[in-house]
C-alpha cells in the first residue's frame, strides 16, 4: 500500500546515482547498495515502486530468518506466529522496511549473523561458521555498523561458556572470508584518504552530537510501540532462563551494542538489527509460559501485540494520502504531544510531518524548474551550460529526473558526487540549485556577470521549499578558482 506513496527519498536518490557509479566505496556507504541500486534499475525500471522492490524483499527475509531463529531457540507455531507479527506490525520495521537505504539490508545480515550463530551451536557443522564469514563480510560491504556488532558478538560469547567457539579453526577460516570480502572496500579507503572518518567527524558534528543518552534510551522504549513487551520478555529469557542458557551470550551482545551506541550518540535505527533476537526469544518466552490449550489467551496475546501498533503506522508508512497524512500529524500534535518527536527534525524543532515524509516531496517539482531554465536556453547555449546543486538530495533530483528532461550530468560537492564532479565549473551558463533559500546567490553575485532566478520549491511540506533555481550567465573566473579549491579539498576528505 505504501510502497510509491509520497515520491523519492532524498537518500534513496542518492542511492540510485551511486548506482550508475559504480566502484568499490563511496564517500558515505559501501558498495553494496550501489550494486542493488544497478541491478534494479536494469531489472525492473526506474520508477519509485521499482526502486523499493529490493526493500520489500529483504524485509520479507528478515521476517523468515527471525522464525527460523525461533525454531532454533527451541519454539514452536505460536512462538514463530507472536515473534513474526510483532515484528511485521512493529513501528521501527514499518519505517524503516521499505526505504532503498541500506538500513534494511543491514538489518538482514545482522538477523543472518545470529542464525548461523545459533546453527553453528545447535549443529557443530563447519559449514554454517563459514557462511558466517560471507555475510559478515557483505555486512561490512552494506554497512561498517556489522563491525560494531559483529564485535558484540565476540565479547558476549566471551562472557559465558559458549566462548569455546572461538577456540578453533573454522572461526579464523570464516574471519579470513570476511576480511577478503571486505578487502577491496578497505583498500578504496585507503586510496581516497579514509573518507569514512571525515563521514563519521561529519555526521557527528552536524546531527550525533544533538543525540542526548536520555533520548536514545526513551526511543529504544518507544520505536517498537506495544511490542517492547515481547522483546523485554525476550532479553529476560536470554539473560536468566536456564533452557536458553546456550543462547545467553545473545543478550550479553545486546547489552554492549546499546551501551556503545549510547556513548557514541547513536542514531535510533542503528541498533534495529538487534531486536528479531529479542523477539524471537520472546515468542519462545510467551510460549512457554502460555499452555498450548490456551487458545483464546494465546489470540488474545497476539491481538495485544499487534492491534495497538496499527495506531502508529499512520506516523512511520506512508499508506494514506498526503492530506490524510496532514490531518493524522495535526490531530496527534493536538491531542498525543508525547509523540512531538516523531515531528522533531535534525534542526530540533517541530514540523508538520517527519523528515523523512518531508524528504519524499518537492524533488519532481524542482527537476521541472531545472528542465525550464535549461529549455529557456538555445541549443547553442545548451552546449555551453553546466548545472550544479547545492546538496545530494538535489544533485539526485536533477540526475534521476533529468533523464526524461534530456539534461546535461549535474554537479555537486556535496556527499559522494564529488567523486564524479567534473575538474572545472566554467560554462558560460549554469543552471544553479541553491538549498539556502538565495543566501549562497548572494554570495556568489561578485563573481558573475549576471543571474536570474527562475524558480523555487513552492511544496509547502517539502523539506527543500524555498530552494531556488537560478540561471547564472558569464561567471568569472574567481567562481571556478573557489570550485577547484573546493573540490581539491572535499577529494581528499
Amino acid at each position: 500500500m505504501a510502497i510509491s506513496h509520497f515520491g523519492f527519498h532524498r537518500d534513496e536518490l542518492l542511492h540510485l546515482a551511486l548506482g550508475d557509479h559504480l566502484d568499490w566505496g563511496y564517500k558515505e556507504v559501501p558498495p553494496f547498495i550501489a550494486l542493488l541500486a544497478k541491478i534494479s534499475t536494469a531489472v525492473f525500471g526506474d520508477s519509485v515502486f521499482a526502486a523499493r522492490i529490493f526493500s520489500t524483499l529483504f524485509s520479507g527475509l528478515i521476517i523468515w530468518f527471525t522464525g527460523l531463529i525461533v525454531v532454533e531457540l527451541g519454539g514452536r507455531k505460536f512462538a514463530i506466529t507472536l515473534a513474526s507479527l510483532a515484528l511485521i506490525f512493529s513501528p521501527a520495521f514499518a519505517a524503516s522496511g521499505y526505504l532503498f537505504q541500506p538500513v534494511v539490508f543491514d538489518q538482514l545480515w545482522w538477523v543472518l549473523t545470529v542464525y548461523l550463530l545459533i546453527k553453528y551451536l545447535n549443529t557443530s557443522l563447519p559449514k554454517y561458521i563459514y557462511l558466517l564469514g560471507v555475510v559478515i563480510g557483505v555486512g561490512l560491504l552494506t554497512k561498517y555498523t556489522m563491525a560494531f556488532f559483529a564485535v558484540a558478538l565476540i565479547l558476549g560469547l566471551l562472557f559465558t561458556k559458549q566462548r569455546k567457539v572461538l577456540w578453533n579453526r573454522h572461526i579464523l577460516g570464516a574471519a579470513l572470508v570476511a576480511i577478503l570480502i571486505f578487502l577491496p572496500n578497505v583498500i578504496w579507503q585507503f586510496q581516497h584518504h579514509l573518507p569514512v572518518i571525515t563521514h563519521m567527524k561529519t555526521l557527528r558534528s552536524t546531527q550525533l552530537d544533538y543525540i542526548k543518552p536520555s533520548d536514545f534510551i526513551k526511543q529504544q522504549l518507544v520505536v517498537n510501540g506495544i511490542a517492547l513487551f515481547v522483546w523485554l520478555v525476550g532479553f529476560g529469557f536470554l539473560l536468566f532462563s536456564p533452557r536458553l542458557r546456550k543462547f545467553q551470550f545473545l543478550g550479553f551482545a545486546y547489552i554492549l551494542i546499546f551501551i556503545f551506541l549510547l556513548e557514541m550518540s547513536g542514531k535510533v535505527y542503528y541498533i534495529f538489527g538487534a531486536y528479531p533476537m529479542l523477539f524471537a526469544a520472546g515468542g519462545y518466552g510467551f510460549e512457554r509460559w502460555l499452555k498450548a490449550r490456551a487458545y483464546v489467551l494465546r489470540t488474545a496475546v497476539v491481538l495485544l501485540f499487534i492491534l495497538p501498533n496499527l495506531l502508529l503506522f499512520p506516523f512511520v508508512l506512508p499508506f494514506l494520502s498526503l492530506g490524510q497524512t496532514i490531518s493524522v500529524f495535526n490531530y496527534a500534535k493536538k491531542n498525543l504531544p508525547f509523540l512531538n518527536f516523531v515531528t522533531t527534525w535534525e534542526d530540533h524543532k517541530t514540523h508538520p510531518l517527519t523528515q523523512d515524509y518531508a524528504d519524499m516531496l518537492g524533488w519532481d517539482e524542482m527537476a521541472a524548474k531545472v528542465a525550464k531554465a535549461y529549455n529557456s536556453l538555445t541549443p547553442e547555449q545548451q552546449k555551453q551550460t553546466q548545472i550544479y546543486a547545492d546538496n545530494y538530495g538535489e544533485a539526485g533530483a536533477i540526475h534521476h529526473f533529468g533523464k526524461q528532461y534530456h539534461l546535461p550530468e549535474v554537479a555537486s560537492l556535496s556527499s559522494s558526487f564529488t567523486l564524479w564532479a567534473p575538474d572545472n565549473l566554467n560554462a558560460h551558463y549554469i543552471i544553479y540549485v541553491d538549498d539556502d533559500n538565495g543566501g549562497n546567490i548572494k554570495k556568489l553575485s561578485p563573481f558573475i556577470e549576471s543571474y536570474t532566478k527562475i524558480g523555487e520549491v513552492e511544496f509547502p511540506y517539502a523539506r527543500e521549499k524555498g530552494t531556488g533555481i537560478y540561471l547564472l550567465i558569464n561567471p568569472k573566473q574567481p567562481l571556478n578558482d573557489i570550485y577547484q579549491k573546493e573540490l581539491a579539498k572535499k577529494r581528499l576528505e
